[in-house]
């Protein structure tokens, strides 16, 4: 794939983000992108290769957001970004003039989307490559449930390489049920009602929250998994329940 894009763009400046997600794990690919986009200047070209679908009719895209392109498969990667960002575009890069050939139908990354961010990274305009699509595959919403007042139920979306268990509720979330006199985080059996700053501040093998480099609340271990000592899988629900304090005003006579 570098060599596709290199022999289109000498002067291409190529960043690795990871090459450790796992295979098929379209999930796990999309909270990778979800994390780091924003790091990345305008103009950058995000190349997304995580396809069981290879082959197949899903369609092939270059997506427009967050003034950054995304090059991959219509299979769910880019849609966490799209969601957060709510404005973007996209087509469906069907213009064969831009792929590599011979073209194999096991190895789009070469053969589709590396030639094709190539050709971006040269100027060429989204809409050189295909047709405007009206939606995009989607993966489960980010966007938690509120069950009433004091309760939000939201789950895992993703497990770090360190077990943290990242969830898909925030800070402001939790600000915006009330100011709570108390909380608590049940997950899979377990409450967790300590928030700290970083990790050096909790106790060794305390069980708490922290607010996480990507923005969402994730429940950790210090020095340990949290995943393996929870018993925790990603999809697992979460709930989050406050005790809201209401200020009594003495009446006067």
């Amino acid at each position: 794939m570098k060599g596709v894009i290199l022999s289109q763009n000498p002067d291409a400046q190529i960043v690795d983000i990871t090459h450790d997600i796992p295979p098929q794990d379209i999930e796990f690919a999309a909270f990778n992108l979800l994390a780091c986009y924003r790091n990345f200047p305008a103009g950058a070209i995000h190349v997304a290769v995580v396809d069981p679908g290879v082959g197949s009719d899903r369609r092939a895209l270059i997506v427009e957001c967050a003034d950054q392109f995304f090059v991959g498969p219509d299979n769910g990667l880019f849609s966490w970004i799209c969601e957060r960002e709510g404005q973007w575009r996209a087509v469906n890069a069907t213009n064969e003039r831009f792929f590599h050939h011979p073209l194999s139908n096991t190895f789009h990354g070469r053969d589709i989307f590396a030639p094709v961010a190539a050709a971006l990274s040269r100027g060429r305009e989204p809409r050189d490559f295909g047709p405007l699509v009206e939606d995009i595959v989607r993966l489960e919403s980010l966007e938690p449930t509120r069950i009433d007042d004091q309760t939000i139920q939201g789950r895992v979306v993703h497990i770090d390489r360190f077990g943290n268990c990242v969830t898909n509720l925030t800070k402001e979330m939790l600000r915006s049920a009330g100011q709570p006199a108390a909380w608590r985080i049940a997950l899979g059996g377990h409450e967790i009602n300590s928030l700290h700053s970083f990790f050096a501040e909790a106790n060794p093998g305390e069980v708490f929250c922290t607010n996480g480099s990507a923005g969402f609340l994730e429940i950790s271990v210090r020095n340990a998994s949290a995943a393996k000592l929870l018993k925790v899988e990603r999809g697992q629900p979460v709930i989050f329940t406050a005790s809201i304090l209401t200020e009594v005003v003495p009446r006067t006579h």
